[in-house]
């Protein structure tokens, strides 16, 4: 059964069916060739797996990013970098990443980063001279930061399916997000400077940063105040989803005054549309998940690692290599769900906590947003940029090294990230 459910869903993606479509193809493909398993048992499993109230977080982390980032503050985060970094080495590139580095506080979705991040610097950019494809390469690579800083929703996808702490992996992937916005950062000074790249040298109009800097203040207030409401307690991450959606509508409404009925109308309508998406993924993935579990797919391929690999580190190295494989393919909700299962009994055979576990995934999935041939941050970019994606690949070099780095940190020291 599992080697069908492979066949069927590669061959549904090869035709460009949408991901969530393909795995239910796959899942009544195999269904429908079974004797043992009920339709109706199927679908059960598909509508238990969105059952489940901690999902409530998602579609209000996606509210709260569309009301943040649809108005002013998008544009006074950018005045307020562009005035701190942008006289540097590689400068207009560094405000980029830090950008999203900030914008991963509020929305925890890549794709929403680069597409807003990405219409706002580039054109910027374009004005300085740069290259639009090393533009295109920073804000991809750059947009995977959000979803390491919380709120994140692929920790959330994962926490629900590996049933850990959703808290833990926030507070978890706080390190991993900083150390990938300093190398990245790092990277755009080092390719800035030997490239001789242009900077923005208009004279600092300090009355201009200082609005700027009052805008942007209540939004880069949101992530601290997440995290300390999940580490101390304070609030459930699905109460902290909620009440951060009320402070993004209060500040909007207070500070901003931007919050327009059609502005709330579009924010809710974008929100509920990803949300959907999401969790037609989830059913899909729940269905594939059951399937495979009943087939004992996971655990056959884990007991067929323990027997054919007894160093733990080559053991990490495998699961390394099959996500940054997979996570080329597939995209990353998806793959999250799909691939805890049949990695969560291989880790904890090894000694792994599925909080690291969770981090080392979500960080391989990422690379795999700005990988071809299939790298959603990355045509985003290079689309907004105007460039062929080949132009684009060819400058990421820099940016797998850092997040390369990251990951063997993640993987192999367990105690940088866990508390």
């Amino acid at each position: 059964m599992s080697a069908l459910i492979l066949v069927v869903f590669l061959g549904a993606a090869v035709l460009a069916m949408p991901i969530a479509h393909a795995l239910l193809v796959a899942a009544m493909a195999a269904a429908a060739t079974s004797d043992r398993i009920p339709l109706d048992l199927l679908v059960q499993q598909m509508v238990a797996q969105v059952q489940s109230f901690p999902l409530i977080a998602i579609p209000f982390f996606m509210l709260t990013g569309s009301l943040m980032m649809g108005g002013r503050l998008g544009a006074a985060l950018v005045g307020v970098l562009s005035t701190l970094i942008g006289r540097f080495h590689g400068g207009p590139a560094q405000v980029g990443v830090l950008s999203s580095t900030l914008f991963g506080g509020v929305s925890g979705s890549a794709v929403a980063d680069a597409s807003a991040i990405g219409s706002l610097l580039i054109p910027w950019h374009k004005r300085l001279g740069y290259p639009p494809a090393f533009s295109a390469a920073t804000l991809a690579a750059a947009a995977t930061i959000d979803i390491l800083i919380p709120p994140s929703i692929p920790m959330i996808l994962f926490a629900l399916t590996a049933n850990a702490s959703i808290a833990a992996l926030f507070v978890a992937g706080i390190l991993p997000g900083i150390l990938m916005c300093a190398g990245f950062m790092f990277m755009c000074w080092w390719v800035g400077k030997r490239r001789n790249f242009p900077r923005d040298t208009t004279p600092i109009n300090w009355g201009e940063f200082r609005v700027h800097l009052l805008y942007s203040s209540p939004a880069l207030l949101l992530p601290v105040l997440i995290v300390l409401f999940l580490r101390f307690g304070i609030a459930t991450p699905t109460e902290v989803a909620v009440l951060s959606t009320l402070y993004a509508a209060a500040v909007s409404v207070v500070v901003y005054r931007d919050l327009s009925l059609k502005r709330l109308n579009d924010a809710v309508v974008h929100a509920g549309l990803a949300t959907g998406v999401v969790l037609l993924v989830i059913m899909a993935s729940a269905a594939i998940g059951w399937l495979l579990t009943y087939d004992q797919m996971p655990t056959g391929v884990a007991h067929w690692i323990q027997q054919n690999v007894s160093q733990g580190w080559i053991v990490i190295l495998i699961m390394n290599l099959l996500m940054l494989f997979i996570g080329m393919f597939i995209d990353l909700p998806a793959a999250v769900l799909l691939l805890t299962p049949v990695f969560l009994p291989l880790a904890e055979s090894i000694g792994m906590d599925p909080v690291q576990l969770g981090i080392m995934m979500v960080v391989n999935l990422a690379v795999g947003l700005y990988t071809p041939p299939v790298g959603t941050t990355l045509f985003i970019t290079s689309a907004l940029a105007k460039v062929k994606v080949g132009q684009t690949v060819r400058e990421l070099g820099p940016f797998y090294f850092v997040a390369f780095l990251v990951l063997a940190l993640v993987s192999y020291v367990p105690a940088s990230i866990l508390r």
